[in-house]
């Protein structure tokens, strides 16, 4: 599992007509391929400024984002992004749904239908093909997100709190959903996520950054000890507590001590 992506030492800066607001100091890290990493750190750190980066939608003042050791604008790959509110479009069916993405890059084929039908199977929202967004459930409409963004065939996914707007009970059940799906496609991909839980129960690394502007405070391996890993029996695992609590005192540190 070699390195996929590295940030090196970038900086991002939000200006206007008057002052410019730090956002990102001298971030440095990396993402092997096929892992989980997930981000957490104070609200305003700049977690979804850094996922813009690495998506090629801003431009770092100053570092570099490679992707298999080149430049992230010549490198060829696909990045797919998964943001906080699905984007369903209400007129269209699930089906219809999906296939926005392969339409606007004319791409959509009958080959392409055949995939869609298959995933549409495989994670449980074959019936609900014809449905309109509004007849289906929180966690229905967020799967459906993501098979839209897979069938783009991204090489890293970049997910911007997907669960954020789901109740508890609805937030661990989909996680698990995700999770797994983004396990058996074999995807690599971030998490950003204010969840401690989550972050634990679902990563293969936690990054933790500083209050603005962010800077990486400590990369976290995480080793659970739990048999077929889903994110909802990683919570049971004897090491999730000190996990948690490991990270929720790196997060509550005095910035000036």
């Amino acid at each position: 599992m070699g390195e996929f992506l590295r940030i090196d030492h970038v900086s991002y800066n939000y200006h206007n007509l008057e002052s410019e607001t730090p956002a990102l100091d001298d971030i440095s890290l990396y993402v092997n391929e096929g892992e989980f990493l997930a981000i957490v750190g104070p609200s305003g750190c700049g977690k979804s400024t850094l996922l813009s980066l690495i998506a090629g939608l801003i431009t770092p003042d100053s570092g570099d984002i490679y992707i298999n050791g080149k430049d992230i604008k010549s490198s060829g790959k696909n990045i797919g992004y998964m943001l906080q509110k699905d984007h369903l479009l209400e007129w269209r069916s699930t089906l219809r749904n999906l296939t926005l993405g392969l339409e606007i890059q004319h791409k959509l084929t009958d080959q392409s239908y055949l995939l869609i039908n298959d995933m549409l199977t495989t994670y449980g929202l074959i019936t609900f093909k014809n449905a309109k967004p509004s007849e289906l459930s929180g966690g229905m409409r967020q799967r459906a997100a993501l098979i839209r963004t897979l069938l783009l065939e991204p090489d890293i996914l970049l997910l911007d709190e997907p669960f954020s707007a789901l109740d508890y009970q609805t937030r661990i059940e989909v996680s698990d959903d995700i999770w797994s799906i983004i396990r058996k496609e074999k995807k690599t991909a971030i998490l950003i996520t204010h969840d401690i839980s989550e972050a634990v129960s679902m990563a293969d690394r936690i990054i933790v950054l500083s209050h603005r502007p962010g800077t990486v405070k400590r990369v976290i391996p995480i080793n659970l000890t739990v048999e077929d890993k889903t994110p909802f029996r990683s919570r049971s695992a004897p090491e999730f507590r000190d996990y948690f609590n490991l990270i929720w005192k790196e997060l509550n540190k005095n910035e000036e001590e």
